[in-house]
């Protein structure tokens, strides 16, 4: 079959389904889209290219020319100037901007001007007022006189300002009056005067208002004076770190997260033995593979290596267990982590100090004992008229300071119930300095030397006036133990049940009672009930949770089990902590006097005291009188033990 080519200037025969098509050699020649020129390229499919050679335009005044392609645009273009082509009068010359038609005629022409300057009355008028006729367009035209009117420029929208001038050719003159101005946000108002005005135009001017709105981003501020944005768009770069965490997003600071880094590398990425291999294409910040073999990097010990091959640049510590010894020298440790370098047995340091006289007191630590410092131990050299140590701070290379001795002392009756303590230096008296030399005999403290005997410093007749006066309760208590030594009754004895009736209760856990009896009396009882069912059960033990409570009634299940015999522990912490309080068979034993009734009992009235015994003056050896002796002496020791 016969087919043209593509220019369809030549035509070919081919076999038919031949789908190829078919260019010959010839120029293809059709015309361009300027339609001037024809195409140049040989024969082709498809639409020829445009035209691209370049032509020299004018504008349609003349004044101003430029290059471009042939066919772009048309040929002629406005150059936005103004005409300046004389009219046809000849006089004139055109003030419009540069067009294509032909220029207008001269506005100032006889036939075409019909009233004064300002509009308000026609020529014709003026004629007959006695005006000259115009005849030629330079010949001026008449003035009516009256005031101009024109509106100005500077007008605004509640008031329309006009000139002031009397009828005048050409443009008015400035205003005389004042405008009001909104700001560029329109929320101030300022009023200037219409002269200021630059082209009696109103320009708004700037507020110092600084706008607080966020940015499209919603991180940064507009910050902005007198701000009209309302897209409030953020200028700035993002900068924020990509999934890689190489490389920043370049992008406008935006909201949400930034876009996956696109940086690719085409190398191989390896572990650092070798082991393992990503291929590439590697997308930046992918790590290096994980490797199952033993890490091969050179280490500081010469311990078994038991972590793998690794992307970071520093190794694991190595926790193969060796003997140290402590930061001290006390001891040789064993099963201490090879990377563990300072390590402390919690002894204390015992390390003799500078001063030569006291010993570190710091648990185990690293370094000298004091860095830059001085000891500020108590001297313990003893005082000469005390015996008790200076306590001053340490001072190795002066002597003791002349100071008042601050150590507590202990002074007693002769029978040893009354006790009194007092510092030392408020010892004046004899007997106050005699017992502060017998305290001191008394410490124990290995840095004090050794004890002191009292028969060395002071007499029999001194000593009897170091100790304080006995009272009438001491003189009860020593006719008691006289008539106990008489009746030879012992005193881990207890003939008459006083002890185990009447348990003795501390001061604090009597007044606690006082405050919450209620509170006391379910304890007692749940204390009860639990001996009672420990006594019938074959366990040997049984226990009892509280639920929590507060620090002042736990003390009192602390101390009321102490009284019954039972176990009590504390558990857990603040604000849960309860007690658990556990009684034990045939330890645990209710008292014969609960607390509740010795508090109820308190209450109640007391009776009156009774009326003392006279003792009538009998001889000696009267059986009358020994016998009322006896009595006596009985209800006293009765008193004294209630």
């Amino acid at each position: 079959m016969t087919k043209k080519c593509e220019c369809g200037r030549t035509s070919h025969s081919v076999r038919c389904g031949y789908s190829t098509a078919i260019q010959c050699t010839n120029i293809c020649g059709n015309v361009l889209n300027c339609g001037k020129h024809n195409c140049t390229q040989i024969c082709h499919s498809g639409k020829c290219l445009p035209c691209e050679l370049t032509i020299k335009q004018v504008c349609y005044c003349g004044s101003t020319s430029r290059e471009v392609l042939c066919g772009a645009s048309e040929d002629w273009f406005s150059c936005l100037r103004t005409c300046g082509k004389k009219l046809s009068c000849g006089m004139h010359s055109c003030e419009q901007v540069c067009h294509p038609q032909p220029c207008q005629p001269c506005p100032r022409l006889p036939q075409i001007v019909h009233c004064c300057p300002c509009g308000q009355t026609s020529l014709s008028k003026l004629l007959e007022l006695g005006c000259p006729e115009r005849k030629l367009c330079t010949d001026p035209i008449p003035s009516c006189g009256r005031t101009c009117g024109k509106p100005l420029p500077c007008s605004s929208y509640d008031a329309v300002h006009t000139c002031e001038n009397l009828c005048h050719e050409g443009e008015c003159g400035q205003c005389s009056r004042t405008s009001k101005i909104y700001c560029r946000c329109a929320l101030k108002l300022k009023e200037v005067p219409c002269a200021s005005l630059k082209n009696q135009v109103k320009v708004p001017f700037l507020c110092d208002k600084r706008c607080n709105k966020k940015l499209s981003c919603g991180r940064h501020k507009c910050n902005e004076t007198c701000c009209v944005d309302k897209e409030h768009k953020c200028s700035l770069i993002c900068g924020r770190k990509l999934n890689c965490g190489i490389h920043r997003c370049e992008e406008p600071c935006h909201r949400g997260n930034c876009q996956k880094c696109w940086q690719t590398s085409f190398e191989e990425l390896t572990c650092y033995c070798g082991g393992s291999v990503i291929y590439p294409p590697v997308p930046c910040g992918t790590r290096p593979p994980e490797c199952k073999n033993p890490c091969t990097r050179p280490h500081e010990c010469d311990h078994p290596v038991y972590h793998s091959c690794h992307s970071e640049d520093k190794c694991p510590p190595c926790t193969y267990l060796v003997q140290k010894w402590c930061m001290g020298r006390h001891e040789l440790r064993s099963n201490i982590p090879c990377y563990l370098t300072d390590i402390s047995c919690g002894l204390s340091c015992d390390r003799m100090l500078k001063c030569g006289m006291h010993k570190c007191k710091r648990i185990c630590h690293k370094g000298e004992c004091l860095i830059d410092e001085e000891c500020r131990q108590p001297c313990t050299i003893l005082r000469l008229h005390c015996n008790h140590p200076c306590m001053s701070p340490c001072h190795p290379s002066l002597p003791c300071p002349t100071t008042s001795c601050r150590s507590k002392v202990e002074l007693q009756c002769e029978c040893g119930r009354k006790k009194e303590t007092m510092i030392c230096s408020e010892a004046a008296s004899t007997y106050q300095r005699i017992a502060a030399i017998s305290i001191a005999s008394k410490l124990t403290d290995p840095q004090l030397g050794d004890s002191v005997e009292i028969s060395r410093l002071i007499t029999k007749k001194e000593m009897k006036q170091t100790r304080l006066q006995c009272d009438e309760e001491c003189l009860a208590l020593e006719r008691n133990r006289r008539f106990a030594e008489a009746l030879h009754i012992d005193d881990n004895s207890d003939p008459f049940n006083v002890r185990s009736s009447a348990p003795k209760y501390s001061e604090v856990l009597k007044e606690d009672g006082r405050k919450d009896l209620k509170f006391v009396s379910e304890v007692e009882k749940e204390m009860k009930a639990l001996i009672e069912a420990v006594n019938k059960s074959k366990h040997t033990k049984k226990s009892h949770c509280f639920p929590p409570m507060n620090r002042e009634h736990r003390r009192i299940i602390h101390e009321l089990a102490q009284a019954y015999g039972i176990e009590s522990v504390s558990y857990d912490n603040e604000p849960k902590r309860n007690v658990v309080i556990s009684a034990v068979k045939g330890k645990s034993v209710c008292p014969t006097v609960t607390l509740t009734s010795l508090l109820t009992k308190e209450k109640q009235t007391r009776p009156p005291p009774p009326i003392p015994h006279h003792k009538q003056s009998e001889k000696p050896g009267n059986s009358s009188t020994e016998r009322r002796f006896k009595e006596e002496t009985v209800i006293d020791y009765f008193d004294v033990q209630d």
